[in-house]
């Protein structure tokens, strides 16, 4: 089904802001809504338009079943039971509590996500906690919804709760249900829960109800300024402001993960309010801090304020779990990592979530493994900004066994990697590397692997952990044969057979030696190189190195809005290149020719990510919305140039008659025509890395980045084929706990938009009307920002 939104009439202006001038918020939002229901147009009209054109059809459906998730989208359970019923009943308490941490601090990825995601966390929270699915089911029929109308509402909620907002984590582009507004709000108004507080939900429906199913423009992604939505950065906020805030974070020594910028005029000069996450809201120093990092600052003639309190209320319910989990803690390096932690969440101070991140790296082959924090920078549209998340996982013994050989063959593969040994790590610290069991992970999504912490200078010198999630591979990467797009017939067999084994070596390979490989030149603030600038020579000018990161610079800081999917690429082509080498594949138990098989699998993988790609680009604004699929076209793209038969893609007409497209890989040339493509990126990459050659990155990135009709490919047209073909990503169904008596229970629920909605409603039962409450003011307190 689609839904055609009309803009209102030119002479009807209305300002997002137009609450703030006068009337009442609630008002306001309801004149809106009413003003564009007058301009939507129904569906029964749409079926009358759309017999007028096939073409205009078939353009719409592709534009906009982005912004849809389909009734049959795959939800599976994420299973760990069998590894949570071997742990111990200290090992389950502590689970417990880093579990109850992760989950309210996750919460912090609504207000970090769009203006309008908390509101409907919160409108979804209220009705489920009245009225089960099942119940709510039978309401909608005497509501006159069909039953994929209501199938549609359910797949809308179970999709917010998966990616903590109305975003897709995968990708930034919004998502909106996928039935008729009128038949949502007669629902809503239907429910227990409206009966029971109808002032109370009329406010939430009004206040959220038209952004919740607007596609103007600028909301149909993530982005900064007019590209798309962010509440990173206040709506006033340009590129230009977020480099201006980097350099005086910069000079600071201020980190940018745990903050937020917003910006105001003041008198025709423009000031500048840095927030940090934490539960003190106090600017003074305080106890457990020598010095406050929070004051007003004049910087390049503009004033900056540095403010903590961003987030409180769930900061303060984070460090409280926290506090209760170091009680259960097995060792003294988790007492003083938590203790740390703490630390960090009271105060803001990433300096202390950096010091809980080594006590965290020496804590060797925990059973339970947990990583909690602002983490990951990929939806920042500057690349700085972290994304809260925290995970708490079981170590899967036999799967680890296999990553500790390839810990131990480190030493013998960096050297292999196509880059002076000048450009390695002084040191190879060898990380622990285990495959673990996720029992809770939350944030906006979770991966398949990780190679944290993403602090610079602690991997640099002292170390790093790599962990790959077993039960998420094993439910995420299974493939059925009628789902397999754009392959050959023959190819599907094989790609279903050795999908799982061949992406299990890359992702080893990825997170240990991609992400843990390679030097950064740094000149600190005494001057000195961490390198000789006197015999150093750069591979691709045959120069001496000239150029390093400075001070406090870091890979983030200076590549900013290119840096996470650069790095991405790059981990992406160390997999593709080192899978080549017998010895590796033989660790994972890949002998002959199921070796061969495996890589051909691996590189034929890649290609095929590279086209999928091209769902996660927008022509309008010529941006990237998700870092690993930019990386995997980039690769396509590198591996097209190299020519010689290597790799074609070819467009045809499927057997449904619509445009469709084949991928070949002749794999004879893997091993010579691949691998050369590959070492020559792959060098140039690293050199542009460890050198802070910020241009030089740029360029190329971009160039190998580039969508376009011309050329020997229409990327343009493929991506409207890629869309038409496109399948979306699973849903994962997570467990929760909870204590009963003096011992912990795990409770499952079923792979379903009802099991996943259920698990969100009973994993904030012990302060649910307070939690609303704040996560409600939390957002109305910032509404103005987002302007």
């Amino acid at each position: 089904m689609t839904t055609v939104f009309v803009q209102p009439a030119a002479n009807h202006k209305l300002s997002n802001c137009d609450w703030l001038r006068g009337g009442s918020k609630v008002q306001w939002m309801s004149e809106v809504c009413n003003v564009r229901l007058q301009f939507d147009v129904r569906l029964s009209e749409w079926r009358r338009i759309r017999s007028l054109s096939s073409t205009l059809n078939l353009n719409l459906k592709m534009v906009d079943s982005q912004f849809y998730l389909p009734n049959d989208i795959g939800i599976s359970a994420l299973d760990c039971g069998e590894a949570f019923r071997l742990l111990s009943p200290q090992e389950k308490m502590y689970s417990h509590y880093l579990s109850r941490a992760a989950w309210y601090g996750g919460l912090a990825v609504l207000l970090q996500t769009s203006p309008e995601s908390a509101e409907i966390f919160v409108l979804l929270q209220k009705i489920f906690r009245k009225q089960t699915p099942s119940q709510l089911a039978e309401v909608a029929t005497a509501a006159g919804l069909s039953a994929d109308e209501y199938q549609a509402f359910l797949v809308y909620a179970a999709a917010l709760y998966a990616n903590m907002g109305n975003y897709k984590s995968f990708g930034d582009t919004k998502f909106i249900p996928n039935l008729p507004k009128e038949k949502l709000e007669t629902l809503i108004r239907a429910s227990q829960a409206f009966q029971e507080q109808p002032a109370e939900m009329e406010a939430l429906w009004n206040s959220c109800s038209c952004p919740l199913y607007s596609l103007e423009d600028r909301q149909k992604q993530l982005g900064l300024g007019d590209k798309g939505i962010t509440t990173y950065f206040s709506g006033n906020c340009s590129l230009e402001d977020a480099e201006l805030a980097q350099k005086f974070l910069d000079s600071k020594k201020l980190s940018a993960y745990n903050t937020r910028l917003f910006k105001r005029e003041n008198g025709g000069k423009s000031c500048y309010e840095v927030r940090l996450a934490s539960a003190v809201q106090k600017e003074c120093a305080v106890e457990g801090e020598c010095e406050s990092s929070c004051g007003s600052f004049s910087f390049e003639d503009k004033e900056f304020s540095v403010k903590r309190g961003d987030y409180a209320p769930l900061m303060e319910r984070v460090c409280c779990f926290l506090r209760q989990a170091e009680t259960y803690a097995a060792n003294e390096n988790q007492r003083k990592m938590i203790q740390e932690y703490v630390r960090s969440f009271t105060l803001g101070s990433i300096d202390a979530h950096k010091e809980g991140s080594r006590y965290w790296i020496k804590d060797k082959g925990p059973i339970v493994e947990s990583y909690i924090g602002f983490i990951e920078s990929y939806r920042d549209p500057f690349g700085s900004r972290g994304e809260f998340e925290g995970f708490v996982a079981v170590v899967n013994k036999a799967m680890s066994e296999r990553f500790a050989k390839l810990v131990s063959s480190a030493e013998v593969l960096l050297p292999q990697l196509p880059w002076p040994k000048e450009f390695e790590k002084d040191t190879f610290l060898k990380p622990d590397f285990t495959s673990l069991d996720v029992l809770t992970f939350a944030g906006s999504g979770i991966p398949a692997g990780i190679n944290i912490p993403n602090y610079d200078d602690i991997r640099q010198s002292e170390g790093f952990k790599n962990v790959s999630l077993g039960n998420v591979l094993a439910v995420a990467y299974a493939t059925k044969k009628e789902k397999l797009t754009f392959l050959e017939e023959d190819d599907k067999d094989l790609f279903i057979k050795w999908k799982g084994p061949s992406f299990e070596v890359q992702v080893g390979l990825h997170e240990l030696l991609g992400h843990g490989s390679g030097k950064l030149f740094v000149q600190d603030d005494q001057g000195k190189f961490n390198f000789d600038q006197n015999k150093v020579v750069n591979p691709e000018t045959g120069e001496l190195v000239s150029s390093a990161y400075r001070g406090s610079e870091t890979w983030d800081s200076k590549f900013s809005t290119i840096a996470s999917s650069y790095e991405e690429c790059r981990a992406e082509c160390v997999g593709l290149y080192l899978c080549l080498n017998k010895d590796v594949l033989s660790i994972f138990g890949n002998e002959g020719q199921d070796a061969e098989d495996v890589i051909y699998v691996n590189w034929l993988s890649m290609v095929r990510a590279g086209l999928l790609g091209l769902e996660f680009y927008t022509p309008e604004s010529k941006s990237w919305r998700q870092a690993h699929m930019q990386a995997r076209f980039v690769i396509l793209r590198v591996l097209l140039e190299a020519g010689e038969g290597l790799v074609s893609l070819e467009e045809a007409t499927g057997q449904d008659g619509k445009p469709d497209c084949k991928i070949t890989l002749d794999r004879s040339k893997i091993h010579t025509v691949g691998k050369d493509a590959i070492q020559r990126f792959l060098c140039k990459l690293q050199v542009l890395k460890s050198t802070s050659d910020v241009e030089g990155g740029r360029a190329l990135y971009d160039f190998y980045s580039t969508v376009s009709d011309s050329g020997s490919h229409n990327f343009l047209r493929l991506r409207d084929t890629v869309l038409l073909r496109k399948e979306d990503r699973k849903m994962f169904v997570q467990a929760n706990t909870r204590i009963s008596g003096e011992s912990v229970e795990l409770v499952e629920y079923e792979g379903s938009a009802a099991g996943l909605i259920r698990s969100f409603i009973e994993r904030f039962e012990e302060d649910t009307d307070q939690l609303e409450a704040d996560l409600l003011e939390m957002s109305r307190r910032d509404a103005p920002c987002w302007c």
